[in-house]
């Protein structure tokens, strides 16, 4: 009971979520990369935001799914958010070898550093305020 309250509560869950997107979309593109003078590799990326997006939406119906035999309603809860890898179709070869584009996975691979690095503050930031409740103590900006 207490932890639902306090974890589930929360936006810990989007930014766990988070955190596992960011680290699956590093190791995605780490592949990627050690993969640029591999013959006929294709690239994988990762699909998460649209599906956060979704079941985050707040002005979209969600439903109660009372068996597993049951199709789901409306828009998933953020549990069952979770970021998948993919191969995307992309016949193009920008470095003539595969459709691996050394200075675009380089910038991928940065802006997945700044949002994991983004999530694990905010992330502090949640624990800072839950434990400043147990505490009984103000935050202070």
């Amino acid at each position: 009971m207490l932890s639902e309250l306090l974890f589930n509560k929360t936006d810990l869950p989007v930014v766990t979520r988070s955190l596992d997107a960011a680290m699956l979309r590093s190791r995605v593109i780490a592949n990627n990369i050690a993969n640029v003078n591999t013959p006929g590799f294709r690239r994988g990326e990762v699909s998460f935001e649209k599906e956060l997006r979704q079941a985050m939406d707040q002005t979209s119906l969600q439903g109660t799914q009372t068996d597993s035999r049951h199709l789901a309603l409306g828009r998933p809860g953020i549990g069952a958010v979770a970021p998948t890898a993919y191969t995307p179709i992309d016949p193009t070869q920008a470095s003539g070898i595969n459709n691996v584009d050394i200075d675009n996975e380089m910038a991928k691979l940065a802006e997945a550093q700044i949002q994991y690095n983004y999530g694990i503050k905010f992330g502090q930031e949640i624990f800072k305020k839950i434990n400043a409740a147990i505490e009984g103590k103000s935050i202070s900006p």
